[in-house]
């Protein structure tokens, strides 16, 4: 991304004309020469069932059919639409009826956020019309171009193969009927999602399918640099640019400019300097989208490139560049717990585990990409719609960021097309609400993939050192955890996640003696966040492997050694809990049930080598060569 931007001409192509049959109905329209036939069925039709997910032909979200073929509309230009007909979505469903697909996939529980399914819907279709006997494994294979996020498909395969039978007569049409449900039994019931017949006919809308009169186009200038020192914006050939409406930065925000989970130390575009690549500077409102992103390329921003510090251990040190003053040591957030006394226990322990982990970024990947709706009504009331998990605190924090008392503010939760805690950070709907506010006209704002990907919060990078301390007979008695988080730039939910490791990091073991450290720390990398599980997933991983090293040298069967360590009812955790009911025990039944494990033989992989000794007394203890391949523990791992 260059600091500054040639010019860019204003000049409009030249439209052509489609005409095309599209769910039974002749249309014609005028298009943009570079337009795709998804733009067409969703900009100029209004078919929103069809989405957008990736842009690239990868998650099969658009797929429509031409001429009796199941394609791809994000890969197919408009123009060869002409004369075609197109079925989307919304064309199976028009007498208000259910199609049998649609009605196996509402009973069936296949939909969850919902995003997929339409395009889910129109790959199976094909399916069934290309082999109405299609055996499972050719549903799977054909199904294989549609990415769901939630279900794990299990459900939508079981949908498509309950279609298929009830349409080739081999089960009955009553196999579609809902479940008789006693009045008020809900636990272990099939009740049916009241959402799934908007989701499976494509009629629900989600916020990048919204549309408003007058609506407006948002792009986002966003930073090139990691970290760097804004020196000037200068919006003046933006602001210019024909058909643009209004351009915002950090100086047009009339609050409290900050905003965050726990800390607000995220402005709503960058103050005074830019902390990773990405972060936006600047938002231009545009009658189109086209438009929007000339302006955008107008904007010219001086930066004077900072050092920046992409190691979270290497941020913790004497020296190191200072991601936000208020932290001068760049840690986020640190929680400590202690319990016992910790080296006594390590010195009386005949077995001692010490291993170093790393967990890596993981992109949440939902299939809707983020958007929001932003406007003002009548009464000057400032309105965000977005699929945001958090509305309240984001009401409360918008009212700050734009100085207006909080009944001034409403956020609208839009259907939320995936969001596993991503979802919850405020990230551009501050940007919307000024462009609103400055224009007096509702914007919109759909993020593309790779805007996405690139910039928005990812589960927690993390290092975990951890030294387990057991006696010969598998009990664990001391455990020291140390997790070091990369938080990246803003601190989003970082507090959050370092309190759940630290609740939960030992597992769902009683252990006498422990000390937990987790350390969330700043870094110039983009930010972390929420995402399900998370903190406790880290450090689980960590954990586990732990025990499951442990049963191997002590040569114990896996699940004995935790039931031997597990909490039981009335148990108290190293936070002071007191539980009533723990189901651990139920579970490892459970799991040693149906995993065909044969009980009471340890696992192989790994052998004891010399004698443990007695208490109090710790000798040498080595894995053979064959374990220590796996990539679970550290290269240079040490017992002692």
């Amino acid at each position: 991304m260059p600091d500054t931007f040639p010019d860019v001409s204003s000049h409009e192509p030249r439209l052509i004309k489609i005409e095309a049959t599209v769910n039974g109905r002749k249309v014609a329209k005028q298009v943009k020469p570079f337009a795709r036939l998804l733009d067409f069925v969703r900009d100029d039709l209004n078919l929103t069932g069809t989405k957008e997910g990736c842009g690239a032909g990868e998650c099969g979200t658009c797929s429509v059919f031409v001429d009796g073929v199941l394609v791809k509309s994000c890969l197919v230009p408009a123009a060869k639409a002409k004369g075609t007909t197109i079925e989307t979505v919304e064309g199976f469903a028009r007498s208000g009826e259910l199609t049998v697909l649609q009605k196996a996939f509402h009973k069936t529980g296949a939909s969850q956020c919902g995003y997929c399914i339409p395009g889910m819907v129109m790959a199976a279709t094909a399916a069934i019309r290309a082999n109405p006997l299609v055996s499972n494994d050719e549903i799977k294979e054909r199904l294989g171009g549609n990415i769901c996020r939630c279900t794990g498909y299990s459900k939508i395969f079981e949908a498509v193969e309950l279609a298929r039978d009830v349409m080739s007569g081999a089960r009955p049409a009553t196999a579609l009927a809902e479940d008789e449900v006693e009045d008020g039994k809900f636990i272990g019931a099939n009740v049916r999602r009241l959402d799934a017949p908007s989701k499976v006919t494509g009629a629900l809308r989600y916020a990048g399918d919204t549309v408003m009169p007058g609506m407006l186009h948002v792009a986002v200038l966003r930073s090139p640099h990691a970290h760097a020192r804004i020196v000037s914006i200068d919006t003046s050939a933006a602001e210019a640019f024909v058909g643009v409406e209004g351009v915002v930065t950090a100086k047009d925000v009339p609050g409290i400019d900050g905003f965050g989970v726990f800390v607000h130390d995220q402005p709503v575009m960058a103050h005074e300097k830019v902390r990773y690549v990405g972060e936006a500077v600047a938002a231009v409102a545009a009658e189109d989208e086209l438009i929007a992103k000339r302006a955008v390329a107008l904007i010219k921003v001086v930066y004077e490139p900072l050092p920046g510090v992409f190691d979270p251990d290497e941020a913790m040190k004497p020296g190191a560049p200072v991601v936000h003053d208020y932290a001068p040591d760049n840690v986020t957030k640190h929680i400590p717990i202690r319990k016992g006394d910790i080296e006594p226990a390590f010195a009386a322990c005949d077995l001692v585990i010490e291993n170093s982990y790393e967990t890596q970024q993981v992109e949440h990947a939902y299939l809707e990409p983020e958007a929001g709706l932003a406007w003002v009504d009548h009464d000057g009331v400032v309105t965000v719609l977005s699929p945001s998990q958090n509305i309240t605190h984001h009401r409360h924090m918008l009212a700050r960021i734009i100085a207006k008392p909080i009944n001034k503010v409403r956020f609208i939760m839009s259907p939320v097309g995936g969001g596993f805690g991503g979802k919850e950070d405020m990230i551009y709907q501050g940007m919307l609400a000024l462009l609103a506010m400055k224009t007096g006209k509702p914007v919109r704002l759909v993020f593309t993939r790779e805007e996405s990907v690139a910039t928005t919060a990812k589960r927690h990078p993390a290092r975990v050192h951890y030294r387990s301390g057991f006696m010969k007979d598998g009990r664990l008695v001391a455990v020291s955890l140390r997790m070091v988080s990369d938080g990246g730039a803003y601190g989003l939910s970082t507090e959050g996640v370092m309190r759940k490791a630290a609740i939960l990091g030992a597992g769902p073991y009683d252990i006498p003696n422990l000390q937990v450290d987790t350390i969330g720390v700043y870094t110039n990398n983009t930010p972390s966040g929420a995402f399900r599980s998370f903190g406790a997933l880290q450090t689980q991983f960590a954990t586990e492997t732990q025990m499951d090293i442990a049963a191997e040298r002590l040569g114990l069967d896996p699940f004995e050694i935790r039931r031997v360590n597990m909490m039981r009812n009335g148990a108290v955790t190293h936070t002071k809990q007191k539980l009533g009911s723990v189901s651990i025990g139920r579970v490892l039944d459970a799991l040693e049930d149906v995993s065909g494990w044969e009980k009471g033989v340890p696992r192989q992989r790994g052998e004891i080598r010399g004698d443990l000794g007695g208490e109090g007394t710790r000798r040498p203890c080595t894995l053979d060569a064959r374990f220590n391949e796996q990539p679970v523990t550290a290269p240079n791992s040490e017992v002692a």
